[in-house]
């Protein structure tokens, strides 16, 4: 099986950080060393097996095509367009999000303002 590692591993992080799964959880529920998935997610990956990444997709509830691709089978009808792509979004702004939520009220208004302009 042949792997967009660059998509699979920041299509991996992304996923743990969306449903804040720690690695060594994830390592138990997929049944794979916690070490194995923290190669994966370094600079310089290894290839996961095509088992490994099946049982790391099932653990998380994705489909190997959307952690290797980001995208979900087109032939999935559970989840509409429109509610994948803010999913889609959510998980590309998940940080700036976080930061937000400590702003007060008269700096959410100042980045709101900005974006405005921009």
């Amino acid at each position: 099986m042949y792997f967009n590692l660059m998509g699979f591993r920041e299509n991996l992080k992304n996923e743990l950080v969306f449903q804040d799964i720690k690695i060594k959880e994830l390592g138990y529920k997929a049944g794979i060393n916690p070490r194995t998935i923290e190669q994966y997610l370094s600079a310089a990956a290894k290839m996961p097996s095509a088992e490994n990444a099946v049982k790391i997709a099932s653990a998380l509830g994705v489909s190997v095509e959307y952690l290797v691709t980001g995208k979900q089978n087109a032939n999935d009808s559970s989840k509409s367009s429109e509610t994948e792509n803010q999913i889609l979004l959510f998980k590309k702004y998940h940080e700036l999000i976080k930061q937000a939520e400590h702003l007060n009220e008269q700096q959410l208004k100042a980045i709101e303002n900005l974006m405005k302009t921009i």
